[in-house]
This record gives C-alpha cells, structure tokens and sequence, in this order.
C-alpha cells in the first residue's frame, strides 16, 4: 500500500507545483465536464430527442450506474480527501475514493462511443478522450483527489460500461 500512498502524494505535489492563475480557472470550469450536474442533463436530453433510439437510453443507464456505483463505493471505503496542498474550490463534503467525476466523465464518453448499433468516428473519440483526460487532471490539480482515486473511478467506469454493454438488451441485433 505504500506504493500507492507515495504515488498519490507524488501525483498532487506535481499538480501543485504546475499551479497558475489561468489554469487555475481552466481547471475550476473544466471539472464540472464530470459532473452529474452536467452530464444528466445530456444524457436525458440526448435520450429525449432520440425517443425509441436504445443507444440514448444506453449512455444514460451507463453515466446513472456508474455514478450509483462510485457513490455506493466512496460509503463503504470512506476515504478522506486529500490536504497535502490547499484545495482551489470548496472541498466536497462526500468521500475521495472512488472519484466520482471520474467515474461519470468515463462512463459518459464510452458509452457514447460503444452505443449499440452504432461506431464512434474519429473526432467523437479525439473530443471525448480530451474532455476525459480534463477532467481527470483538473481533479488532480484542483486538489480534491488522489491519483488512485480517480483511475479507481475511471476503472470502475470502464466495467460497468463493458458489462452493461455485454448484456441482452443492449447487443447488436444480426439478420
């Protein structure tokens, strides 16, 4: 476990040196990229439009999981939030571990590029490999978040996806 533990402080004590003013603000607009507060609403609204489109209803039932998922995790590990470095934004009240924007980002941009009865074109997946990539290092440099808890949130995120993807309802229909 030491490995992690020196990993993770390695990870923040980078993100604190690189700190400027202007990421400062880059960082602070592109985490919420990861929030359910962001993401939902797309889902939803993507869902709305694509009425009877199963793969809109794929990508929200995958950003919903996941979230549930990191949520239901963070309760049982309990992880305190990082405080090696002073935090950019108001800390969350809820637990470090798994990172939820993490999570949630992830679960987003793959289920939109694995929809069912559909393949991602190249700029679909340059832009959400971007925004993914983002939000994963705004967590960092925001200091809200260890390094392992957001490849925990983003490996928790990629399963749930990848089963989800794996079942009945959602496979590729051959005539």
């Amino acid at each position: 476990m030491e490995g992690f533990h020196s990993w993770d402080h390695a990870g923040l004590a980078l993100a604190h040196a690189v700190r400027t003013p202007w990421l400062d603000g880059v960082f602070a607009a592109v985490t919420w990229l990861g929030s359910l507060a962001v993401l939902l609403p797309l889902a939803l609204l993507v869902w709305w439009r694509r009425r009877g489109d199963r793969s809109a209803a794929f990508v929200a039932l995958a950003l919903i999981g996941a979230s549930a998922l990191g949520h239901l995790i963070k309760l049982i590990v309990a992880r305190p939030r990082p405080d090696l470095f002073p935090p950019l934004i108001p800390m969350p009240e809820d637990w470090s571990f798994p990172s939820a924007h993490a999570a949630q980002v992830t679960a987003f941009a793959l289920a939109w590029l694995l929809r069912p009865g559909t393949a991602p074109d190249r700029t679909a997946i340059v832009v959400l490999f971007a925004a993914v990539t983002a939000v994963f290092a705004s967590r960092l440099y925001l200091q809200v978040h260890f390094p392992s808890d957001v490849v925990a949130g983003a490996l928790l995120a990629t399963l749930w996806v990848l089963l989800l993807r794996r079942l009945p309802a959602w496979r590729e229909t051959t005539r």
